[in-house]
């Protein structure tokens, strides 16, 4: 978890969940109940979003920086890759509002310098498809591919019915060996389902029905052990989970509706993520600094 304070330090903290949350005990109430600090230290900038890289400690955050995390260590956290002097919140995920993006590896060596287009693109995602190709998907609505092996100009495919005006957020699973499915998000509330392998054409679509039209924080995510099902927040205080199976152009009701967040003053949720191996299990956080962990059940079909 990280900080994204503009006018101070910011705290980036590894946690050790409780003893339920990592399976080691199955009561649903049990003596232990909070999260640890195991490590951590602070960063100079805001940090907006983290993602794991694949295979390392590593955790990017904010805009293009590199932390690493050490076992034992709480101090300032080294930042082991940065690339240009332009620090924002839509420059999400390793992006730049130069209209340059780059892949740092680990300890700052340079994967990729990516120059996408003539004109600024803001890069709202990032997903990685394998260890070596990354998916990008930049806020106005298009995504790219890049492999990281190569530094090549990146060439941007339009989302289908992406609109102008319309900020997107997407996020990619892998269902089977090189089938790799995107799901994507519109601050107006619009769900498209692609398959990466050919990303022009939409596969399903649907609308969510959301209060305000809020880009800030807007997520999605795929369940890593439910078919089709995606987790979708940054609208309010709420965490919406969706079955992609039954998008089919209309309005989409969520399976399930956490809204612990949304029980005092109205928090957003800034960031959810899914339990690795626990298929019904959801870290979120919100902007008045609350953690939860909470398990969803899909109600009966009458």
């Amino acid at each position: 978890v990280a900080g994204y304070s503009c006018s101070a330090r910011n705290e980036i903290l590894q946690l050790l969940p409780p003893p339920t949350v990592q399976g080691k005990e199955s009561q649903l109430l049990c003596p232990n109940r909070d999260f640890k600090v195991e490590c951590g230290g602070f960063s100079n900038r805001p940090i907006y979003e983290l993602k794991h890289v694949p295979g390392t400690r590593y955790s990017p955050g904010g805009s293009m920086g590199i932390y690493g995390v050490s076992m034992g260590i709480y101090g300032v956290c080294g930042i082991y890759g940065v690339y240009g002097d332009l620090w924002g919140l839509y420059g999400g995920l390793w992006g730049l509002y130069g209209g340059l993006w780059g892949l740092y590896g680990v300890y700052g060596v340079s994967m990729g310098i990516y120059a996408p287009s003539s004109s600024p693109l803001e890069l709202s995602s990032l997903s990685f498809l394998d260890p070596n190709t990354a998916l990008l998907c930049c806020a106005s609505g298009q995504l790219c591919m890049a492999d990281t092996r190569q530094c090549i100009a990146l060439q941007p495919a339009a989302i289908p019915a992406a609109q102008p005006g319309q900020r997107w957020h997407m996020a990619a699973a892998c269902t089977a060996p090189s089938t790799h499915y995107i799901a994507c998000i519109s601050n107006t509330g619009q769900l498209v389902l692609l398959d990466a392998r050919n990303a022009s054409h939409c596969l399903a679509a649907a609308k969510c029905r959301v209060a305000t039209c809020s880009s800030e924080f807007l997520s999605v995510s795929w369940a890593p052990a439910l078919q089709g099902c995606v987790a979708v927040s940054g609208f309010d205080g709420t965490v919406c989970i969706y079955d992609t199976c039954s998008w089919d152009g209309r309005d989409a009701a969520p399976l399930f509706v956490h809204r612990g967040h949304a029980l005092r003053l109205q928090p957003l949720v800034t960031a959810h993520t899914w339990h690795p191996h626990k298929a019904r299990t959801v870290l979120s956080a919100a902007s008045n600094g609350a953690l939860h962990v909470w398990e969803w059940v899909q109600p009966h079909c009458s």
